[in-house]
């Protein structure tokens, strides 16, 4: 539970506090923003983020979110890039007046957030940004609706590189497994249950075959772009991997083996200490009986395409990315000029191809298939 003696305060020039600072993705999104802002990292072992801290110029403190004993410090912002399960980080963000960021809540968790928000009637921006990949998904499917003048199907395909680094939060969607949810499809709400409605999407010409799983831009993408179908499905770079999975859904070991006693063995089917892998995601948006896809690579992994996420959100709420900071919570695919923000991307390594689309010429950063990669 969130503790009234927990005080955040703003402050315009101080750090951007960044909770798991010195996690697997904390640490990719420290180094990101330190080239634009001093970083506060926290964390339930501030030695281990001491040398990360001290070699970009910042400092690692104390926040354990599962410790009663309070934190107070006075910071521009707050990224959440670790699970803040009783909403402490949020609160006192948000009653502070503090713009914040959140990259970790699944769907359910991610509801909660936004009616938590408007009860606290927040002064500064608050971005939920818990879709794919630090929200990169929502905010390419928002580049393509733009370009289509809407969105009726989004269908979103992750190919999960077995080979690449994660961390235990990011393989937190393993402990969804066992349990339906809810998606639109034609329209119309539904339950979905985890690890069916399968089909075969093809990466850089290999077949990846992709499954549904639970992820926040299902709820959100419906709500903001009024899409009547949205779908998010993931595979893995092993087939073996896939088939693995697909198995055990198969004989229920995700229904029996939920709790807490069955996640570390859950999230060992997947957490990879791994030297690393390319992320790959596909985004197909549909309107009118147009559409338009792109693929997002990036070369440096799932953690630091998701840090990259974060750094986009980052900018978004200080007003910073050159559209202006919004107003209480948004979600990412909420930006005005969301071609603009995925362009931002490629300063990052991040590449976007698009598929199909006019013969318009693109923003930097973005290509159409067959072109060279963007720098």
């Amino acid at each position: 539970m969130w503790r009234m003696s927990d005080e955040l305060l703003y402050d315009p020039s101080g750090p951007v506090l960044i909770t798991g600072g010195y996690g697997t993705v904390g640490a990719e999104i420290a180094r990101m923003a330190a080239a634009d802002f001093p970083v506060l990292l926290t964390g339930r072992s501030p030695e281990r983020g001491r040398a990360l801290a001290e070699g970009l110029g910042g400092e690692a403190r104390a926040w354990d979110l599962a410790d009663p004993a309070p934190f107070r410090a006075a910071v521009r912002a707050v990224v959440g890039s670790v699970n803040d399960p009783d909403d402490r980080v949020l609160r006192a963000a948000v009653t502070a007046g503090i713009p914040y960021v959140d990259i970790t809540r699944w769907t359910a968790r991610l509801q909660r957030a936004v009616t938590v928000t408007a009860l606290l009637r927040p002064t500064a921006p608050v971005l939920l940004s818990s879709a794919w990949m630090g929200g990169v998904s929502s905010l390419v499917a928002a580049r393509l609706a733009a370009e289509l003048g809407g969105a009726e199907r989004v269908e979103i395909a992750v190919r999960w590189d077995t080979a690449d680094r994660a961390g235990a939060d990011s393989v937190e969607f393993m402990d969804r497994l066992g349990i339906g949810f809810e998606v639109v499809d034609g329209g119309r709400r539904r339950l979905a249950t985890p690890l069916t409605d399968a089909r075969t999407v093809r990466f850089d010409g290999a077949p990846v075959r992709v499954a549904r799983i639970d992820t926040p831009e299902q709820f959100t993408l419906p709500l903001t772009l009024a899409a009547t179908t949205v779908a998010t499905r993931i595979g893995f770079s092993s087939a073996a991997a896939t088939r693995a999975l697909f198995a055990l859904r198969g004989t229920g070991f995700f229904r029996w083996a939920g709790g807490e006693r069955w996640a570390p063995a859950r999230r060992a089917l997947l957490h990879s200490p791994g030297d690393g892998g390319t992320a790959l995601v596909r985004i197909d948006v549909e309107h009118s009986g147009r559409s338009r896809s792109a693929t997002v690579a990036d070369p440096h992994g799932q953690s630091h395409l998701t840090a990259a996420g974060a750094l986009l959100g980052l900018h978004r709420v200080l007003g910073t990315d050159g559209a202006p900071a919004p107003e209480g919570v948004v979600f990412p695919e909420q930006h005005p000029d969301p071609g603009a923000a995925v362009a931002l991307l490629a300063a990052r390594g991040v590449r976007v191809e698009l598929t199909d689309g006019p013969s318009a010429a693109l923003p930097d950063g973005l290509h159409r298939a067959g072109t060279p990669a963007a720098a």
